[in-house]
């Protein structure tokens, strides 16, 4: 597989990743025998970057990635952490923690349920408004210099935070959300981070399903992410489902599935954006991949990009309580 490398200072990484979260929380019930066939068969296909966070499923996403990598060189998967999300009991959000002693203790925590040594890319998960990202970037820091850590990410934080945080230490990467239904990070964060030779991990490049040319309007949304996002439901729903058409069209004169244009678009926005695909399933994984054998022309791009404009999908990609969290939409908190 195609390689490329995060940033100036980040690792070398497989052109795409796999991110884990859906195997564990948030889409409903997974399979479990299937998410562990899934990660095996990403690996065996080329991909080295998982991507995880400590909170989903209050931990059993890292016990799930531990298991699937027992027989496999740690050397050759790069395991990326988001820390600081705290939750109750029953699962429900209360706040973030990113002060230096909790990073310390939630990264001895991640260790021990991923069973090995160091954590190839730690990053908070939001920004604490409580604590300077300094602080936080300068803790992380410390565990490299420890050994614990081997480079630093941020999560959905401004073009003003990067700069804070990369005066403190270089930054390997930034994961945002990056899709056709999600080009937001355009206007100053990506231009920002291709001054300061920082890389993309996208996330949400199908915007969570939305544009992967499967979803049905009666598809069960019971208690995950789905009911509570703003893009899935009413009329929102009806009117993205009709982009969506549109992008199958295009999709089919290239001989390709939605889901491949929507990956493929996202990697023809550089090589120092790798998309992490959040295949729970081989047939998924195997549909994701074959956006790798597309190369688009500009003239594809520029039609995906009049079939789903920027600004068309209807909802935001959070309900509003926690787009209230993104530092990436709300700068000025930073």
């Amino acid at each position: 597989m195609k390689q490329t490398r995060l940033g100036f200072t980040g690792p070398t990484t497989a052109a795409i990743g796999l991110g884990c979260m859906g195997m564990s929380d948030f889409y409903g019930p997974a399979d479990r025998a299937e998410s562990l066939a899934t990660i095996h068969a990403s690996l065996e296909q080329g991909i080295t970057l998982l991507d995880t966070g400590d909170f989903y499923g209050m931990g059993h996403n890292e016990l799930l990635i531990e298991e699937a990598l027992r027989g496999h060189s740690r050397e050759r998967v790069l395991l990326s952490v988001k820390f600081g999300a705290l939750r109750d009991p029953a699962g429900a959000w209360t706040g973030y923690d990113s002060r230096p002693a909790a990073v310390k203790n939630f990264i001895a925590y991640t260790l021990k349920r991923l069973g090995t040594d160091y954590i190839d890319i730690y990053r908070p998960a939001r920004l604490d408004p409580q604590v300077p990202i300094e602080e936080t970037v300068g803790a992380i820091a410390d565990l490299i210099k420890a050994g614990y850590v081997r480079h630093i990410g941020l999560s959905e934080v401004s073009a003003l935070t990067i700069r804070r945080a990369a005066a403190v230490h270089p930054i390997a990467d930034l994961q945002i959300e990056y899709s056709l239904a999600s080009r937001g990070i355009e206007q100053t964060i990506l231009p920002t981070c291709r001054e300061l030779g920082i890389g993309i991990t996208a996330y949400g490049v199908l915007s969570r399903g939305l544009i992967s040319g499967h979803w049905s309007k009666d598809r069960p949304t019971a208690n995950t992410f789905w009911a509570r996002s703003p893009r899935f439901n009413g009329e929102n729903l009806d009117q993205n489902l009709a982009l969506v058409e549109q992008l199958r069209q295009v999709a089919t004169k290239i001989n390709a599935s939605v889901a491949q244009v929507a990956i493929a678009w996202v990697m023809s926005k550089g090589t120092d954006i790798v998309p992490l695909i959040g295949a729970r399933r081989r047939d998924r994984l195997s549909e994701a991949l074959g956006a790798l054998d597309l190369s688009l022309s500009s003239e594809q791009c520029r039609a995906l990009e009049e079939a789903l404009p920027a600004q068309a999908i209807a909802g935001g990609r959070y309900a509003d309580a926690q787009l209230l969290h993104l530092d990436s939409e709300h700068p000025a908190q930073s």
